[in-house]
């Protein structure tokens, strides 16, 4: 299979690996030419341009940070056009995006000829070099998704088939909104460890052996030092999740408490306990 990867970084990178691992034709493309020099080395094509990518493909992974560089990519225009040539190809969006925006860009890209599958993944930097992500898809056609399963089975553990679009994207909310949660009562936990005058090492041991002991606990550990306080959870995505799932709890009567203000307290927390001094 050909596939192409379209935005090299943290996630890009290990994905366009595990495919060439797996034996396909990898053709890669990034704003920022140098983080592909290490994948030309490993045989994997670089492209100059989208465009390349897209004829050299039969399916295109588009792993970007957000909505406006997916529309970049595609060079949708102020109708929401693709002006990108997609015509008989397989667009994969991987990026994490409002369901209705994802909804609106299959409906764009299905006008132009192309197959659309929507595929956000669970899992950040270590499943994605260990080929252990969790791959989220839906498509209007589950024949679509099927014709680039191969391209999930390398990059990921498992694929959960969530029906059509935008089903996965709003399952994607689902599971950064627990994310979150988790963040924050890890964070909460550490600082009043740390306020107390208790060993935060020792709390976070004590914590890892018992019954809530969990792989985004492992994983944020190291984070929870004085020395390594720059390294904290995302919280601009925090931010954009839970605002998409308030508007998602309004307009469908689901229940959710969750608000901004959430993750905007969050992140002062976080920022204000990482001055203190932990043992």
């Amino acid at each position: 299979m050909k596939i192409g990867v379209i935005g090299i970084g943290v996630m890009g990178d290990p994905i366009a690996r595990n495919l060439k691992k797996a034996g396909m034709r990898v053709t890669v493309h990034s704003r920022t030419p140098a983080r592909c020099e290490p994948l030309k080395q490993l045989g994997i094509e670089v492209a100059g341009s989208p465009a390349e990518v897209m004829a050299a493909s039969d399916a295109v992974i588009l792993m970007l940070p957000s909505n406006v560089e997916t529309d970049q990519v595609l060079g949708r225009d102020a109708e929401g056009r693709v002006t990108l040539p997609v015509e008989g190809k397989t667009i994969i969006l991987m990026a994490t995006v409002a369901p209705a925006y994802s909804q609106a860009l299959g409906h764009a890209l299905a006008r132009e000829g192309a197959r659309y599958v929507e595929a956000p993944v669970s899992g950040s930097k270590t499943p994605a070099q260990t080929a252990q992500l969790v791959v989220l898809a839906a498509a209007a056609d589950a024949a679509h998704i099927d014709a680039v399963q191969p391209v999930f089975d390398a990059i990921g553990k498992k694929t959960v088939r969530c029906g059509e679009v935008p089903s996965a994207m709003r399952m994607k909310l689902a599971t950064n909104l627990l994310l979150i949660a988790s963040f924050e009562a890890i964070t909460e936990a550490v600082h009043f460890a740390g306020g107390m005058g208790l060993d935060v090492r020792q709390f976070l041991d004590m914590a890892l052996a018992g019954p809530l002991a969990s792989d985004v606990m492992r994983t944020k550990r190291p984070s929870c030092w004085p020395t390594t306080s720059s390294r904290r959870p995302p919280f601009a995505t925090c931010t954009r999740t839970s605002a998409w799932c308030a508007k998602k709890r309004r307009g469908a009567g689901c229940g959710c408490r969750f608000r901004r203000p959430t993750a905007r307290c969050s992140a002062w927390r976080w920022r204000r306990g990482s001055r203190k001094t932990m043992r």
